[in-house]
């Protein structure tokens, strides 16, 4: 049996000398045996549950997850192992959802006050008529606003990307509404995409707030509720050809 000092150990798989001392205090990596002078000594088993603790961790399992993990390997049979890790997985996706919703309403507040606080300023102090202290939407049911809710008739119709801005921007939007499922008309006008579950909410929300940021006109708005995501497109009637290219038709 080969035998590797901690600090061999530690070189291998990446894991600190302090890390591993802190596995072994609370029984999850155990050392195979000591040298007469008490230093720890690991075999290549210890490396691959070593391995199999990084991937636990990388998919972010908590120790105590993991803990109940290695307590399976122990068994040395790779059935119940996986099956084990895919309940855990599954339970960790739909709490990674549950959170990617929740920073999406949040990153809408945070838009719709930035778009409040980029007004002009009231005339002596802060009061309830001034940007500062101008109420957000708190309604976890309502849909989250991005930008103004009706077309900028005030902006001009125009894009500030240069020319291969304007080509990698329609690169992502491809992607993205490769999820798409349908179009309807939107409320007030524009067209309504809903999207599929699939959908990486975070990709979708940074590219609309580049988008509002680059072409103005445009009027955006995410809905999230328990039917999906939608996202509400809207611009001034001489821009609305602009709309069903870029985002396709209202069916």
């Amino acid at each position: 049996m080969s035998t590797l000092t901690i600090g061999q150990v530690a070189e291998r798989t990446g894991f600190s000398t302090s890390s591993l001392r802190y596995y072994e205090g609370i029984g999850l990596v155990p050392p195979a045996a000591r040298t007469a002078a008490g230093y720890r000594l690991y075999d290549e088993a210890t490396v691959d549950r070593l391995a199999f603790i990084a991937r636990a961790k990388q998919l972010g399992c908590t120790l105590e997850e993991i803990t109940d993990l290695v307590s399976v390997w122990d068994g040395d049979r790779c059935g119940p192992v996986q099956r084990r890790f895919h309940e855990l997985v599954t339970a960790k996706i739909a709490e990674t959802e549950q959170r990617l919703q929740e920073l999406t309403r949040f990153a809408g507040q945070l838009q719709a006050a930035a778009t409040q606080l980029g007004a002009e300023p009231i005339d002596g102090p802060c009061d309830d008529g001034c940007a500062c202290m101008a109420p957000l939407p708190h309604d976890r049911s309502a849909p989250v606003e991005l930008g103004p809710k009706p077309p900028r008739e005030d902006v001009p119709i125009a894009c500030s990307l240069s020319a291969e801005g304007v080509h990698e921007r329609e690169r992502e939007w491809s992607g993205l509404l490769a999820h798409v499922e349908r179009r309807s008309p939107a409320p007030g006008g524009g067209v309504r995409l809903a999207f599929d579950a699939a959908t990486p909410l975070p990709d979708l929300l940074r590219l609309v707030a580049a988008e509002q940021d680059c072409c103005r006109f445009f009027s955006f708005t995410v809905g999230i509720d328990a039917d999906g995501t939608t996202l509400d497109v809207r611009a001034p009637v001489e821009a609305e050809p602009l709309v069903t290219a870029l985002f396709g038709a209202a069916a």
